[in-house]
């Protein structure tokens, strides 16, 4: 992983979402190199971006509160970048559906923003965009590997797609531009917001056994989630984003592990040590865009870099809850 790490030496470093859960989580574990990192959020209420997420690095990065869908900023800002870590977007599936052009502002106007400001003022840079397992939809079979066919069910999934389009395109036609997309699944740890269950519900399962209040489970509980915790996510972003060899490419990221939503909740409540769980109807809205269950299978990243998740699901959630315990005050 340090000869990934030693790219960025010496480099100007964006992150976009950067006091957001993975951007904060990227710009922590790379400030202990000589780079000059930038952080960008418009920390737009209940997205995910906390000030306090990059309290540990707060006087070794720059941070500049701008919205991405803004171009003057993102011209100015993309200038003399090496790379970039395009964290910026919005994950809510039913945001997505009940307000479905926001979030086409969000996740497709925002991405054409820094790559027309990219294709203007850096022909030089590289881009490593956070895609999605919403991308695939309902799965045909598990695991989900990147031949499985595209079938959003909700306009998150479709827009996330347009996202990492958007990229690859620019890399195959503008000349200096390189991206790459991960499609990465259901990332958790500390510095997620704890604030709604709308950017995945781990988190708030969490929060509600925590407070010993009920985990609500719709029907029972069966589907499959595969659960990537942040530091191997973050690993991964790190190497896609310091190759060569991923530009133009997409790649599935993580944990080959399938656990059921019954049995996170469970994992959760032991973890913590209260809550307990409640079944309920599916309500209508929400089960008509259930995807099923959804593990990935990651071979082609690992295969080619090497790379394999090193913390368990049990092992994530006792540092997730360990972290939260001290920092509660900083998410509620």
């Amino acid at each position: 992983m340090e000869r990934y790490i030693e790219t960025f030496k010496d480099k100007h470093i964006l992150i976009t979402g950067g006091v957001g859960f993975i951007g904060s989580t990227i710009a922590i574990r790379l400030a202990g190199i000589a780079a000059s990192i930038t952080l960008v959020d418009s920390l737009i209420e209940d997205y995910g971006g906390n000030l306090f997420n990059i309290e540990p690095v707060k006087d070794k990065v720059n941070v500049n509160i701008a919205d991405v869908r803004d171009e003057a900023s993102m011209n100015a800002l993309v200038k003399g970048k090496d790379y970039i870590f395009n964290m910026a977007g919005t994950l809510s599936h039913i945001d997505s559906m009940t307000n479905p052009y926001q979030d086409l502002e969000i996740n497709c106007r925002s991405q054409l923003t820094i790559l027309e400001a990219c294709r203007k003022h850096n022909r030089s840079v590289k881009i490593v965009y956070a895609g999605t397992r919403g991308e695939y939809g309902k799965t045909c079979k598990v695991p989900v590997d990147e031949t499985h066919p595209l079938l959003p069910t909700d306009v998150n999934g479709i827009n996330k797609i347009a996202g990492e389009l958007y990229h690859l395109v620019y890399n195959n036609v503008y000349e200096g531009i390189s991206c790459t997309s991960l499609r990465l699944t259901n990332t958790f740890g500390p510095r997620h917001q704890m604030r709604h269950s709308k950017q995945g519900y781990l988190n708030w399962f969490i929060r509600l056994a925590m407070e010993d209040k009920p985990i609500t489970i719709y029907d029972q509980g069966t589907p499959k989630r595969d659960f990537s915790y942040i530091d191997d996510t973050v690993e991964s972003i790190i190497i896609a984003c310091a190759s060569e060899d991923t530009n133009g490419r997409f790649y599935n990221i993580g944990s080959g592990r399938g656990v059921s939503i019954l049995e996170s909740a469970q994992a959760v409540i032991n973890a913590v040590g209260s809550g307990r769980i409640e079944h309920v109807t599916y309500p209508p809205d929400k089960k008509v865009i259930e995807v099923g269950d959804y593990i990935a299978d990651a071979s082609k990243f690992s295969n080619q870099f090497g790379w394999s998740p090193k913390v368990t699901f049990e092992e994530g959630l006792a540092k997730t809850v360990e972290y939260y315990r001290q920092y509660r005050e900083n998410y509620w």
